[in-house]
């Protein structure tokens, strides 16, 4: 227990150290900026004889302004002046001294154009073609005498045996042709032998028939086409009817290779695409198949979609159930590429910061695309040979966040400030109101300094901050260390209280 009271103690003291370098950091590249010579900055007192000084800021909460120096009520620092002439700069970019520069260490990378090509790598299982298939039936009733030996799964030739068939109904027809043709007429010959054709009596059976004058019962049942018996639906002593299947082959000239491609990944994938393949089966050696079919269900639970792959099978190497890796080709094409560390993510959008000559950039808004490596493709916003910053942008967008300057916007998107990314306040409606209660620890014409309650709504912790007033009569009877129950609103950036009482003790 005391292990785990030390731990959660130590995070503590690393996160809130963290926090007060990080806000050091800000105040000073903004001092090296202000005072590009190195310069120590002047007091509040040379402040406001030389420079106009609008308000007082603290660089972890940018958008909370204060009107006079002071310690933050945020963190244990002093709070940073915003003199005037500092937005004098132009509103679309910032500038930063050299010496600031190189204390923040920054560094900035180019904007690449590069081909890419959207590869897919995913698994797959060899299965049968099933494009390629024969199914031999009784082409009349009759009884099976013999099945040659045969067994699912057995390979076996074309014209290869199946069965011995004796039919019946065969001969009755035979015999009836032999008649029709020793009357010597040839029209009903012909339409008598056309009648055998259509029983379902190859040519060949015919023909021996006419040349020998004898009926022939026994036919022999071949099968059509090379591959491996699927199904063997006939055996010795049986009584078949016309009609009835006998066997199923599978041809194995070439098979499939099926692949669950992700849904997210299914977009690019085309008829006919090439893809390499690796089976385990085969270490080190790839196949070339080619995409035959994209079936057109996703499979809702795997969210992914079934793709079939076809490939010669010509010494029938490859069987069904063997798996391994395979890769699909997509088609390259250009795609403009920067670091992943160079693009700053909000959750609602992307910003990049350019480089616009020494010690001068400006932040644009950009598309994102895929993630290769420890890259990013960028879809819109930047173009091939400019230089983005790469390194402590962060510092960066604290900066322009405090003074409002607005990112360049993609085509076809709408421009939001950006001033609100480093506040650490949730904005409120106008006319939103919250009342919370707090003690009092100072009281000037204008302000209330208050220890308040947590404000679930605007997920604030219970902290000290100063309140504007709405009016100076609020302030009158109020001293440190009173009790007192508050309403303020959000007014614009700041926080105006618009209604006091006193708790009594």
């Amino acid at each position: 227990m005391t292990n785990t009271v030390f731990k959660k103690t130590t995070v503590a003291v690393a996160l809130v150290a963290a926090g007060i370098a990080l806000g050091w950091g800000v105040s000073q590249w903004r001092i090296a900026s202000s005072h590009p010579s190195g310069a120590t900055p002047p007091s509040a007192e040379a402040a406001k004889a030389d420079r106009k000084v609008l308000y007082w800021y603290d660089p972890m909460v940018p958008t909370q302004k204060f009107d006079k120096p002071g310690k933050s009520p945020y963190m244990d620092m002093a709070l940073v002046p915003k003199y005037a002439d500092e937005d004098a700069q132009q509103s679309t970019g910032l500038n930063v001294s050299a010496q600031a520069v190189q204390a923040l260490g920054l560094r900035t990378a180019t904007v690449e154009q590069r081909d890419i090509g959207s590869d897919v790598d995913v698994l797959g299982t060899v299965q049968l073609n099933d494009r390629d298939v024969s199914i031999v039936q009784a082409r009349s009733a009759g009884f099976v005498e013999r099945v040659y030996a045969r067994a699912p799964g057995d390979v076996v030739a074309a014209g290869a045996p199946l069965a011995d068939l004796l039919l019946p109904e065969w001969v009755a027809a035979q015999r009836e042709f032999l008649a029709v043709r020793a009357l010597k007429e040839e029209s009903l010959t012909a339409a008598s032998r056309h009648r055998l054709s259509l029983l379902g009596m190859p040519a060949s059976l015919v023909a021996q028939v006419e040349r020998t004058g004898e009926p022939q019962g026994r036919y022999t049942v071949t099968f059509p086409q090379a591959g491996m018996v699927a199904e063997l639906m006939v055996r010795q002593g049986m009584t078949v009817s016309a009609g009835a299947s006998l066997v199923r082959v599978n041809g194995l000239a070439s098979v499939w290779i099926e692949a669950a491609v992700p849904e997210a990944q299914s977009g690019p994938l085309q008829l006919g695409q090439d893809a390499q393949v690796r089976l385990a089966a085969f270490p080190g050696e790839t196949l070339k198949a080619r995409v035959v079919s994209i079936l057109p269900e996703a499979n809702r639970d795997t969210r992914t979609v079934r793709v079939r792959l076809e490939l010669p099978n010509p010494a029938q190497r490859l069987k069904a159930g063997m798996s391994g890796q395979i890769v699909l080709a997509g088609r390259t094409q250009p795609a403009l590429l920067v670091p992943s560390e160079a693009v700053i993510r909000t959750g609602k959008r992307a910003l990049v910061y350019v480089v616009d000559g020494p010690g001068k950039y400006h932040p644009v808004q950009v598309q994102l695309g895929a993630e290769i490596d420890d890259r990013l493709v960028i879809q819109s916003g930047l173009t091939a040979g400019q230089q983005v910053v790469a390194s402590a942008q962060f510092l960066i967008d604290s900066e322009a966040s405090l003074r409002g300057i607005m990112p360049a916007q993609p085509p076809g998107s709408s421009a939001q400030p950006i001033a609100e990314q480093g506040s650490s306040a949730s904005a409120a409606p106008a006319s939103k109101s919250f009342t919370v209660r707090g003690v009092v620890d100072e009281v000037t014409p204008t302000e209330l300094t208050l220890t308040h309650e947590a404000v679930p709504e605007l997920k604030w912790p219970g902290m000290t901050m100063p309140f504007k007033l709405a009016n100076p009569e609020l302030a009158k009877a109020l001293k440190p260390e009173q009790q007192v129950k508050f309403t303020f609103q959000q007014q614009g950036k700041d926080f105006v209280i618009t209604a006091v009482e006193r708790i009594k003790p």
